[in-house]
């Protein structure tokens, strides 16, 4: 039995995790060892608004000695991945090139439906457990030092994603000018953070129930749960309350010497304690579940996914899609309209794939852009193209990374409008010479995709798409007067013959 050895690294607010996983193709992933430092880079970033020397030279001692750890178990792969902590250093891109030079490891600063996506993965990894809990309204909810990310489903399908800026340490150095003018702390922490989770409940939960909440983050979620092995674990609203009640009334002292954590620490536990409490009322939960993973669960999974290692019967690319279409649904996309439009361009994709070199990802990202195409007009009927690209750009989708929301909002764009050289797309966005290629590939597919249902009719019955020497031969089965698609069809036939180097020919059945 082939067994590969991977070490996954979480470079978080407060602590330093690194966990030693073996992993094989009959039982997927093992925990061998898990250590943890606790460092405070997220008080520099969120106080300072940059890492300070002295916490750099602390956390690159720290990963010279899990580089030590590494060469003990023989780690075949190793990730080390940063949060918010970094992502919001205004030193980032010096501070990976001192720890890179000091210690050879390379960290991936995660953006953060990336990071968010990664702990998903890793709870859908459950299986039926997984699956029969969002069978019901369920929300995942993760708490980190920075932020808190919200995901709502409702029947198995992922409703929508949301990040608000309250982390535990976050909240902390918020507070801490006024912690010492107040002897109820705990409510503070509660008006602070009440008015952003009201506000998510109203937009975005409505009427729906939400029976469940998963709750993920890092080590001091499990703290709080009393969950000190990182256990797969159920509890009722009722015992996280008692166990609240005893937090916000003994002293940070007197938690840190119950929990073994030290005092600084024990600041955290409380503003984190409040934001779980503030949800489960709002989100009036009745079971939680914490499944016990953290982030370092997620980058070894997805790595062990990646070199086929591991096989989820989870469709991740199938969220991403639901995702999109209800992200449409609330900017007042016509579902039938884009269902059509969808349909083509898949039919199109499948046929120039090969010759244009592109992947499956590169589809999901085409369907994505599909579903979002003319978002923009909720806002302008008149500058569509442009407020689709902003809505686009300005809306987490849990999974894709911030280049493929780029992407997809380039694609939108251009799908409408004349897209630039290289040089000059370049000034304003931050894309790669193989992503513009990409961008006006899709764009290409996508204007040929929408033509076909330009009256918003759904008068296609069936299409096929056949590539013959130079030309790519699109058959229409219809019934009906096809004079408006045909024309808009030869309009944008110009601009994918000199991207794909092939002439797209229209050719009906039926109509006229």
């Amino acid at each position: 039995m082939s067994v590969t050895t991977f070490a996954a690294i979480d470079i978080g607010s407060y602590n330093i995790s690194m966990e030693i996983f073996e992993l094989t193709r009959k039982n997927g992933l093992r925990s061998l060892n898990r250590v943890r430092q606790s460092l405070e880079l997220g008080h520099d970033t969120f106080v300072l608004k940059r890492i300070s020397m002295e916490r750099l030279e602390e956390l690159t001692r720290i990963l010279l000695d899990y580089r030590d750890i590494m060469k003990e178990y023989g780690v075949s792969g190793f990730r080390a991945c940063a949060k918010s902590a970094f992502r919001e250093a205004g030193n980032m891109y010096l501070a990976l090139d001192h720890i890179y030079r000091a210690t050879g490891i390379k960290i991936d600063v995660l953006s953060n439906s990336e990071q968010r996506f990664l702990g998903y993965k890793s709870i859908a990894s459950r299986g039926e457990e997984f699956e029969k809990f969002i069978e019901k309204g369920t929300a995942i909810v993760d708490v980190g030092g920075g932020s808190i990310q919200i995901s709502l489903f409702d029947k198995d399908s992922l409703v929508t994603t949301q990040n608000i800026l309250l982390g535990s340490l976050r909240v902390r150095e918020r507070l801490a000018a006024f912690e010492k003018e107040t002897i109820h702390y705990d409510r503070l922490v509660e008006q602070l953070i009440h008015r952003d989770i009201a506000n998510f409940k109203r937009m975005y939960l409505k009427n729906r129930k939400i029976e469940n909440i998963i709750l993920v983050g890092d080590y001091f979620t499990n703290l709080i749960f009393q969950n000190r092995s990182d256990l797969n674990k159920t509890e009722s609203r009722e015992t996280f309350m008692k166990w609240y009640d005893h937090v916000v009334s003994g002293s940070p002292k007197d938690i840190a010497e119950e929990l073994g954590i030290s005092s600084e620490m024990s600041t955290v536990l409380l503003p984190m304690a409040v934001l779980y409490r503030t949800l489960i009322d709002e989100l009036q939960v009745e079971t939680i579940w914490l499944p016990g993973i953290q982030l370092t669960d997620g980058i070894a999974y997805d790595y062990g996914e990646k070199k086929k290692i591991i096989r989820s019967n989870h469709n991740f690319e199938q969220d991403i899609l639901k995702a999109a279409k209800n992200m449409a649904r609330r900017y007042a996309g016509n579902k039938a309209h884009n269902e059509a439009i969808v349909a083509a361009a898949n039919e199109i994709f499948g046929t120039v794939k090969k010759i244009a070199g592109l992947d499956p990802r590169a589809n999901l990202l085409l369907s994505v852009a599909c579903c979002l195409h003319d978002c923009g007009k909720y806002i302008s009927l008149v500058d569509v193209a442009e407020c689709s690209y902003n809505i686009i750009m300005a809306t987490e989708i849990i999974g894709l990374s911030e280049k493929e929301r780029r992407i997809i909002a380039n694609v939108v764009r251009y799908s409408t409008t004349e897209i630039p050289d290289y040089q000059e797309l370049r000034k304003t966005e931050l894309l790669g010479e193989d992503d513009y290629m990409q961008v006006a590939q899709l764009a290409a597919i996508l204007r040929i995709a929408i033509s076909l249902d330009r009256s918003m009719l759904q008068k296609m019955e069936k299409l096929t798409a056949v590539k013959k020497d130079r030309e790519l031969i699109l058959t229409v089965s219809t019934g009906e007067d096809f004079t408006l698609e045909k024309g808009i069809f030869m309009e944008n036939a110009d601009f994918f013959e000199e991207i794909f180097n092939i002439r797209p020919v229209l050719r009906m059945k039926g109509g006229r």
